[in-house]
């Protein structure tokens, strides 16, 4: 079964058949108002925190995921009182699908920054490919999945089989799945590089360490926790993405609320807000003596 088979059309006109819409149940209030809460502060802090530190990457990555989150839980508050309605669950359907993919840039960016303060020499990419590779590939992720779900949003309003929409929409997720598999597979071959000090390149300027100094400074060493935790995080949102959207929009998964609210909603709020707590700008800081910054780099980096 589609999504357009919960409606029956009468002279030229789409009917619900029954009385909680195309959700198959009716968004709770007060869940929605929580989320909308949540995700407003945040993007607020993210927004405030990317000017204070001059990180302008961060206004189109966490910042702009918060806004799509906001988007998303202002649609489905806007159900909870009408959940027949069919134009906010097509900008939920939209919004909530998008919004954890920019934040998924924003880790990308980090970790390449990450590498280039603890030694790049021990990348199999530098630095400046994590974030041309990564982010390339996360905005056509971003692309794919926005336009699966206009395309089902709009079957939706059409009354005709939203399949394809929906094949598309989970084309983008698993190619994001997919993407974070390599980025993590990748940052445990640094690390594990960086302590066995096996370098996979040659560079200009390698860093030296001084006796009892750390290869990776206690900031960064929490900085890379909370990292872990947020890729986690939306990693179990996108495999709850993907199973839901593969069982069909009758599926067991897709029509029951409280798996949306904790393995979506939840999972997301936990990783935007951890790059609140453990905000770059804070702890991946240049004044750090025990980070690492080739002088070229560093001056690359004051003149832009």
């Amino acid at each position: 079964m589609t999504l357009p088979s919960v409606f029956a059309a009468a002279g030229g006109e789409i009917q619900p058949l029954d009385d909680v819409g195309p959700y198959n149940y009716v968004p709770t209030e007060w869940i929605c108002v929580l989320f909308l809460v949540l995700y407003s502060i945040s993007t607020v802090l993210h927004l405030g925190q990317a000017l204070k530190f001059r990180l302008w990457w961060m206004l189109p990555t966490a910042t702009f995921a918060g806004l799509l989150e906001i988007l998303g839980w202002s649609a489905r508050f806007w159900s909870s009182q009408n959940s027949r309605l069919l134009t906010p669950y097509e900008m939920q359907l939209v919004g909530t699908i998008i919004a954890p993919t920019p934040l998924v840039a924003a880790n990308f960016i980090i970790l390449g920054k990450i590498i280039n303060q603890v030694g790049p020499q021990y990348s199999r990419l530098t630095p400046k490919y994590y974030t041309i590779i990564f982010c390339c590939f996360d905005v056509i992720c971003l692309i794919v999945q926005a336009f699966g779900g206009a395309s089902a949003a709009r079957a939706v309003s059409q009354g005709t089989d939203a399949t394809m929409g929906a094949n598309i929409m989970l084309g983008g997720i698993a190619a994001q799945l997919f993407a974070i598999v390599v980025y993590v597979t990748l940052a445990a071959e640094f690390f594990l590089r960086l302590k066995r000090n096996a370098p996979f390149r040659h560079v200009e300027q390698p860093r030296v360490l001084e006796k009892g100094q750390h290869a990776v400074s206690n900031n960064l060493r929490i900085l890379l926790c909370a990292m872990a935790f947020c890729t986690l995080c939306i990693f179990i949102r996108s495999i709850y993405r993907t199973v839901e959207l593969a069982g069909g929009w009758f599926g067991p998964v897709i029509t029951t609320e409280r798996y949306f609210d904790w393995l979506d909603g939840a999972m997301v709020t936990l990783a935007i807000y951890t790059l609140n707590f453990f905000h770059p700008g804070i702890w991946l800081n240049k004044n750090d003596p025990n980070a690492y910054v080739p002088q070229r780099v560093a001056d690359e980096e004051t003149t832009t």
